[in-house]
C-alpha cells in the first residue's frame, strides 16, 4: 500500500530539514505518547544506520516496530526502513526549497505484507484508502504547521 502527500512550510530549507532530522526530538515525542523507544545502534553522529526498536499498543495489542535511518541527503531527503513482525515499509521525506523562506516537504510511504494476515489487513486498508489518505494528509499538515509555528516563534525572539 502506498500513500503520499506534500505540504509547503513557511520556513527555510535548513530549518525544516533540521526539524525532521531531529531524531532525539522524535524519540521524546513517541515516549510522550506512550511508546517505548530504545536505540538499536551505537552511532555517535546522526547518519545512515541509526536504528530504533519501538514498542506500543495498537488496537489493544502490544506491537513492536524496528525503524532504521536508511539514507540521509542533507538537506534534501531522509529515508527510513520499517519492519514489524508481518509488515515491511519505507518512508521517504524529500525537501525542496521554493524560496528563501518557503520549503515543500513531500512524504511517500509504502508497506508490504510478509504474512497472509498482514496481506488481509493491508487489503482492508486499501478498501478504505480515501479515508486513510485524508487522515494521513491531515496528520502531515498538522506536523508541518507545528514546525512552521516553531519557526515563527524562534524568529520573534
Amino acid at each position: 500500500m502506498k500513500l503520499s502527500t506534500r505540504e509547503d512550510i513557511e520556513a527555510p530549507l535548513d530549518y525544516v530539514f533540521g526539524a525532521f532530522a531531529d531524531t532525539e526530538g522524535w524519540e521524546r515525542a513517541a515516549m510522550r505518547r506512550g511508546a517505548e523507544v530504545t536505540r538499536a545502534d551505537r552511532l555517535r553522529t546522526p547518519g545512515p544506520g541509526m536504528a530504533w526498536n519501538v514498542g506500543f499498543d495498537y488496537r489493544g495489542k502490544p506491537r513492536r516496530l524496528n525503524i532504521k535511518l536508511a539514507s540521509i541527503d542533507a538537506p534534501n531527503a531522509l529515508g527510513f526502513q520499517l519492519s514489524a513482525s508481518s509488515v515491511d515499509g519505507n518512508v521517504s521525506i524529500e525537501f525542496v526549497e521554493l524560496s528563501a523562506r518557503r520549503t515543500r516537504v513531500s512524504f511517500g510511504t509504502e508497506f508490504k505484507a510478509r504474512s497472509l494476515a498482514a496481506r488481509v489487513f493491508l487489503q482492508s486498508l486499501k478498501l478504505a484508502k480515501g479515508k486513510i489518505e485524508r487522515k494521513f494528509e491531515t496528520r502531515v499538515a498538522q506536523l508541518c504547521n507545528e514546525i512552521e509555528d516553531r519557526y515563527r516563534t524562534s524568529q520573534k525572539r
